[in-house]
Parts: C-alpha cells; sequence; structure tokens
C-alpha cells in the first residue's frame, strides 16, 4: 500500500483539474478525481482520503453542499481545501460555514495550493502528544480526537478542534486573533473573515446547546475559553 498522502480532487474544468493533478502527483501525493459533485461525494463517503480539494461550483452538486452532508450526515472530518472563483465575503462564508477548513481564489498559484495543503495534513495528523484536556464540563481527548461537555459528543472540524485545543492550553487566559491564526494556519492565514467563521461554528458546537457559555469574545484583545465562573 502507498505510504504517500491521497488526494480527493473534485473539478469539473478538465484542464484545472490536470493541471492541479500533475502537480500534486509530481509533489509526492497519490491523488483520485471527481469531475461531478455527485461522483464527488460518493468517493468522500466511501473511501479515506487525507485531504479534499473542492471546487465551489459543480454539477450535481455544489461544492457547499457536499461540505454540509460530508461534516452533517456522514460525520466526515476530512480537512477540505475549497477552490472558488468567487472573492465574495458571502461565498467565502458559506463555505467556511458548511464545514470547509481552508480556500483559495481562482487564479491562484500552484505554490500556495502545495502550502495551504500542507498545513491542513499538518493540522490532521496529530501532532498533539494523547492526553485528555479539561477546562470546566468541556473535555478534549487528543488521542481519539473525542469532545465532549457534560458528556455529550461534538462534533466539530479539524481547524475547529485546533482552534479549542490551543484555547484550551492558555485557558483562562486570552489568545490574541494573530495568535490563534498562527496555530491554525501558520504564517499564511487567509484573511480575518476566515478565522472568524470558524470560531462563530465553535462557539454554536461548544456554547449553544448549553446553559452556560465558555469561549468568550475579549474587546480589542483576542479570544479566552473559561469555565463558567471565568476560571
Amino acid at each position: 500500500m502507498s505510504s504517500m498522502p491521497l488526494i480527493l480532487l473534485v473539478e469539473d474544468n478538465h484542464d484545472i483539474a490536470a493541471m492541479i493533478g500533475d502537480h500534486l502527483e509530481h509533489s509526492g501525493y497519490d491523488v483520485d478525481f471527481a469531475a461531478d459533485g455527485i461522483t464527488g461525494l460518493h468517493l468522500a463517503v466511501t473511501e479515506d482520503f487525507d485531504a479534499i480539494i473542492l471546487d465551489l461550483m459543480l454539477p450535481g452538486m455544489d461544492g457547499v453542499d457536499i461540505c454540509k452532508k460530508l461534516r452533517t450526515d456522514a460525520g466526515k472530518s476530512t480537512p477540505i481545501l475549497m477552490l472558488t472563483a468567487r472573492d465574495t465575503l458571502e461565498d467565502k462564508v458559506a463555505g467556511l460555514d458548511a464545514g470547509a477548513d481552508d480556500y483559495l481564489v481562482k487564479p491562484f498559484e500552484l505554490e500556495e495550493l502545495d502550502a495551504r495543503l500542507r498545513a491542513m495534513l499538518r493540522r490532521s495528523g496529530g501532532e498533539v502528544a494523547a492526553e485528555l484536556m479539561r477546562v470546566g464540563d468541556l473535555e478534549v481527548n487528543t488521542g481519539t480526537l473525542e469532545v465532549r461537555r457534560e458528556g455529550q459528543l461534538i462534533n466539530l472540524t479539524p481547524i475547529g478542534l485546533k482552534l479549542l485545543i490551543s484555547l484550551m492550553k492558555a485557558s483562562p487566559k486570552v489568545l490574541s486573533r494573530r495568535a490563534l491564526e498562527r496555530e491554525v494556519w501558520g504564517e499564511i492565514a487567509p484573511d480575518s473573515d476566515a478565522l472568524r467563521s470558524h470560531l462563530y461554528n465553535l462557539r454554536k458546537a461548544i456554547d449553544k446547546p448549553f446553559d452556560e457559555a465558555m469561549l468568550h469574545n475579549v474587546p480589542g484583545m483576542g479570544y479566552r475559553l473559561s469555565k463558567p465562573d471565568g476560571r
């Protein structure tokens, strides 16, 4: 069996798919292809990929719907890099809210695609030593990647999990926006909308179903995770 990372590329433009596929294969990846949304979703659900590169506009089913079905219906946490020709805030946030981990706006440099793909694979590769982290009634098992609050299992995207672990390590101290961006994306962070969207989704997952909030925005400073009593 190949030890090279296996990437699913879902792209309906043949020329773009060939260009990306050739580049990734020369960079040491195994690549599987799908040219429409329905085929892409089927492969993503039935096969185990290390990462998915997903075009936003696809025949059959668009990238946002694929993300939602993978995250919500299939419970898949495979890292997803969204490709979009739309450079609007609404489209970026829609992709991130649906469960994409990162995005690239077309046209892009293949070197940046490489960098973002490597960063996603590092984040999902379990670099944190296995341990049980707790803040109040919220806990993360970094070995199994399970997140629970009040004993209830919570599903997070890979970036949501990375943000939560960073905030738990610092708790109850405040982490600046830049510090959080650096923890997740390194020195190639996307614009601020990406962090804001991921933190919004994280808050929905760990706070909204429960009586008291633990993730707090500290105006002008950053974000803090703390027990309901503030400690």
